[in-house]
């Protein structure tokens, strides 16, 4: 990497604990060796009441579904959203097992039973329309997520047959043996490039 680090991936838990575990006895004193800590998984509880805030959903959701056993499980309620339909939803953040014991159920919230699904997130900043970062750390050009010009969305005229994907642009850029189909907008949800930042998201985290 660019700070003189090196990342090694692994097939599996197993084999980065004995790689690491190799690497820090041989070249303990000339290398920092670190195991990456995955994330901890989050759902989105879909449908919730109005009566539901940041502040009580972990509460309402302990005392209503008792069978669950959520006593000393991490449960921690990270943000809330409103669809364009009305609806709220709630995004929490959980521990592996909580992960399977939610989705194998519908929990009860008020008088409301609700689903929840897996949370996979994909940070697209709105001024480079690239991944991985947000506006407030943006230090790129003002980039059209539809055909990838030098200016602000609301002043694209391109036609969509003429769409190019900024993102696929910069992998083809510096992966020159991993090319990528540019001819969609970066809002695209089938572009590669997103694809790949999800398939790493769930790599990185604790299911």
């Amino acid at each position: 990497m660019k700070d003189e680090r090196i990342i090694i991936e692994a097939g599996s838990k197993k084999e980065i604990e004995k790689l690491g575990e190799k690497k820090g006895e041989k070249y303990g004193e000339e290398l920092d060796v670190k195991i990456q800590m995955l994330r901890n998984p989050r759902l989105v509880m879909l449908g919730i009441p109005e009566e539901t805030t940041m502040g009580n959903a972990r509460e309402t959701l302990m005392k209503q579904n008792p069978e669950l056993n959520l006593d000393n499980a991490i449960l921690e309620p990270k943000y809330s959203y409103t669809t364009k339909r009305g609806n709220r939803s709630l995004v929490i953040e959980v521990d592996s097992r909580t992960r399977i014991k939610l989705l194998q159920t519908r929990v009860k919230i008020g008088w409301t039973v609700c689903k929840l699904d897996d949370y996979i997130e994909a940070k697209r900043c709105f001024i480079s329309s690239c991944y991985n970062h947000s506006h407030r750390k943006c230090k790129g050009e003002e980039t059209c997520p539809l055909c990838a010009g030098n200016y602000k969305l609301k002043e694209c005229t391109t036609p969509t047959s003429e769409y190019k994907c900024v993102n696929c642009m910069v992998n083809n850029k510096h992966h020159p043996t991993n090319l990528m189909d540019t001819a969609h907008s970066s809002l695209d949800k089938k572009c590669d490039s997103l694809k790949a930042v999800l398939d790493k998201y769930k790599r990185n985290t604790d299911y």
